[in-house]
């Protein structure tokens, strides 16, 4: 295992997409379990789906650091596109680590709206790089994805192997992301680490995501589509396992040393983070299901076999998704663990407390 190089107390951390599943659910990690930490969030709040979700996610950021005595949340709205914005945070904050989490997200989405991933994926991260050039940072984390792994045969999918075959351009942005971030470590000497997420899901998550939409159709009462007419799989991975990966991988940044020519090694890694257990689709909306009507979300006597379609794949999708995590393992002493009713019966409860509230 890597030993710790990194302690967060006391540290100030820029995570960028702050109001987005993955990063919300890490600002709250951190406020809840380190002490003295400032956490400043950056997010443009885009309404590529709910905002009112991520006002929700910024709103229970706030209420936890109100009542944590000596550490500080401070949220700005902008956009990581946006250079001189950047260069003032890292000169006004110093940060000392970084976790880019800001993206535009979606497969299909980028088939049809290139420029914001273009924008958002690639000038975003380049800005971020360069001020951790400028104001070097102990780690930059980032956000990476499974889709890189694009056409590939091979299961499970291992950071060792090749992935050159994009199927989306959402997927060529983050493979860019990384070849990116190596060029920095070589040339710059930046600590980098990026995180390959595999189907990441649970309560206050992206309505855009699957088992979000299908339950929104099934309230409805509208049919829902079954890619690939059920022969799909997804390593679905809790988002709780998620961030506790992020924040083992935050505290191990890669050291930087020289080879034997007297450059520097680059100070670059890459993992999978994914729960390593396959599911069917087919059986993943039998679970939904059930954990829906558990919840009081639908009645007991919904005709679910009524609402299914079965349809063909849709472009930019891949059949199956399934993480290697044995360097996860083998690094961190940890891999994604959560049973998949377990996570749904969160997200079920979840959605049934907050349509409540709002009301809808």
């Amino acid at each position: 295992m890597l030993s710790q190089n990194i302690n967060l107390n006391g540290k100030t951390v820029l995570v960028t997409g702050a109001a987005g599943f993955i990063g919300a659910n890490l600002v709250t990690e951190l406020l809840r379990s380190t002490e003295k930490i400032t956490v400043i969030g950056v997010d443009n709040l885009n309404d590529y789906y709910d905002v009112s979700i991520k006002k929700y996610r910024l709103e229970e950021i706030g209420a936890l650091a109100s009542e944590k005595k000596g550490s500080e949340w401070i949220f700005v709205e902008g956009n990581i596109a946006d250079k001189p914005l950047i260069e003032s945070l890292f000169r006004k904050y110093g940060f000392d680590v970084v976790v880019n989490l800001a993206a535009q997200a979606g497969v299909r989405y980028s088939i049809t709206n290139p420029d914001v991933y273009i924008e958002s994926n690639i000038i975003g991260f380049y800005n971020i790089l360069e001020a951790c050039r400028h104001n070097p940072v102990e780690h930059l984390v980032y956000a990476s994805s499974s889709s890189v792994y694009g056409s590939n045969t091979k299961i499970p999918y291992s950071t060792d192997d090749k992935v050159d075959n994009p199927v989306s351009l959402y997927a060529a942005s983050k493979k860019s992301n990384e070849l990116m971030a190596h060029a920095y470590s070589k040339i710059y000497n930046v600590p980098s680490t990026g995180l390959r997420f595999f189907t990441v899901y649970g309560p206050a998550g992206r309505p855009d995501m699957a088992y979000f939409g299908f339950t929104d159709k099934l309230i409805r009462g509208e049919k829902i589509q079954i890619f690939n007419f059920g022969n799909c799989k997804r390593d679905f991975t809790f988002v709780d396992d998620i961030v506790e990966g992020i924040k083992r991988v935050m505290q191990c940044a890669p050291e930087k040393k020289n080879g034997e020519d007297g450059l520097p090694i680059p100070p670059y890694r890459v993992y999978n983070i994914g729960n390593n257990s396959p599911e069917n689709l087919l059986d993943f909306v039998d679970i939904l299901q059930q954990e829906l009507v558990r919840a009081g979300v639908l009645p007991e006597n919904y005709d679910f076999e009524a609402h299914k379609e079965l349809v063909p794949m849709q472009a930019g999708d891949v059949p199956v998704t399934y993480a290697d995590t044995s360097a996860l393992e083998r690094d961190f002493g940890f891999k994604p663990s959560t049973p998949l009713r377990e996570g749904l019966r969160k997200f079920a409860e979840w959605y049934k407390d907050f349509y409540l509230r709002e009301g809808l």
